[in-house]
């Protein structure tokens, strides 16, 4: 939520990156998945998100209210001031009219954490929040493994011993 938080959402880049961090945690997404992320990927209507993952499988991710809010001010008001003449039809584009890349969307994360002096934070950290938080509300864990795009529940196995030491120092305290 702090992370969430820190984007100045009075400038038009902020708007930008407080869509994109919404969109990375909501859909559970890896970095390289929301780079690639296409104007015509995404349905607001329904709230889903066709997404290219790990070996080019395609997947469907739901995205939340707040996400989605955030998602249609950034393309209604703000995309299109970022469009240029040669722009790609990525969703999230730079100052310049390009296409974020993975380097510049892990920086922004680094610099908003660092801001909470917050350290370790990666794109990652939002996508292992989504499953963790997900298996901490009782999703069955083949549910969080198809949203998070992964073949192999031994996968998706990982985020369950987070969840669980979570849940025996709450249950302590």
């Amino acid at each position: 939520d702090l992370l969430l938080s820190v984007p100045d959402t009075s400038t038009n880049l902020g708007i930008r990156d407080r869509s994109l961090l919404e969109i990375i945690y909501s859909a559970g997404l890896r970095v390289s998945e929301v780079k690639d992320l296409d104007i015509g990927s995404v349905n607001i209507n329904t709230k889903e998100i066709r997404v290219a993952g790990k070996g080019s499988k395609q997947r469907i991710c739901l995205i939340g209210p707040t996400a989605t809010n955030w998602l249609e001010v950034y393309l209604n008001k703000v995309r299109p001031n970022l469009v240029k003449f040669a722009s790609p039809s990525n969703i999230y584009l730079n100052r310049l009219g390009g296409a974020l890349t993975t380097r510049s969307i892990q920086a922004k994360i680094k610099t908003y954490s660092s801001k909470l002096g917050l350290d370790g934070v990666h794109p990652h950290t939002l996508r292992h929040s989504f499953a963790t938080h997900l298996l901490e509300s009782g999703t069955d864990l083949r549910i969080v493994q198809d949203l998070l795009g992964h073949s192999s529940p031994q996968t998706t196995q990982i985020y369950t011993h987070v969840a669980k030491e979570r849940l025996v120092k709450f249950h302590s305290k």
